[in-house]
């Protein structure tokens, strides 16, 4: 189906991976199109509970944009590429199921910004990170000013992409940007066991949570009062029910959904 992903389904867990390990996956207009329509696919396949992102091979996860697309570009088609690119993110960054970031060596440039726009980040232990586009003569494009300040702080995110200096993955969990670094070998059976945990709790809860927590970070929104309204509608749904009496007959909640 794909030309630069592969899919796999296991266990309600989509696993798409960047497949373009000769040019350390980097990104292209070709592989955005088709990260597109794998995230569609998580949207709208209702086997599938939450995904991962990933990288062939053990070099990379992104090392970047495919910088040979750029030469030919003009302001506006830069404006447009820069558009695309975010609206693919935040389709990731607002989904209602959870996707994971297993980063398996290089996330630069617009590999790091794909990595931030997941829910969170796992690390393999030879990871680097790093937003080098000031090197280009360029900025980060695809929201990487916006979400490496959320993470991080201004402080760092603004020492790194003016330096455009690499961070390795002990670095990266330090500063708040990965949450787990594991060796290469336990990189995707961490990221699925994490998932497969969150598979066990309420799906509507877990999207009211990711609602949640974009409010807080959304100028234009108010979370407290997103948070509110997300609490008040767990009172009409079976999940509260089940959960609640599960808890109360000290028995495992079995979620529908709904």
């Amino acid at each position: 189906m794909y030309q630069t992903l592969t899919t796999q389904l296991e266990n309600n867990t989509l696993i798409i991976t960047i497949n373009r390990p000769d040019k350390m996956n980097a990104l292209n207009q070709t592989v955005m199109a088709e990260l597109a329509l794998a995230i569609d696919e998580v949207y709208s396949n209702k086997e599938i509970k939450s995904a991962v992102i990933t990288g062939s091979g053990e070099k990379a996860f992104v090392a970047g944009a495919d910088i040979s697309e750029f030469l030919k570009l003009s302001t506006k088609e830069g404006e447009e590429l820069a558009k695309k690119g975010h609206v693919i993110f935040h389709r990731i960054e607002k989904c209602p199921k959870p996707i994971i970031a297993a980063v398996n060596g290089f996330a630069l440039g617009g590999g790091c910004e794909l990595a931030m726009a997941c829910h969170f980040r796992i690390a393999s232990e030879n990871a680097k990170f790093g937003q080098p586009e000031v090197n280009l003569g360029l900025i980060p494009g695809y929201g990487g000013t916006q979400r490496l300040t959320q993470l991080v702080g201004r402080g760092k995110a603004i020492e790194l992409m003016m330096t455009g200096d690499m961070i390795a993955a002990a670095d990266a969990q330090a500063w708040g940007l990965v949450n787990h670094v594991v060796p290469l070998a336990e990189l995707l059976p961490k990221a699925k066991a994490l998932l497969q945990k969150i598979h066990t709790k309420a799906p509507l809860a877990i999207a009211g949570v990711i609602k949640c927590v974009n409010a807080a970070l959304d100028k234009d929104q108010d979370g407290f009062e997103v948070e509110i309204k997300e609490f008040a509608a767990s009172f009409a749904t079976k999940d509260l029910h089940e959960g609640a009496s599960a808890f109360l007959e000290k028995r495992q909640a079995n979620f529908k959904g709904e």
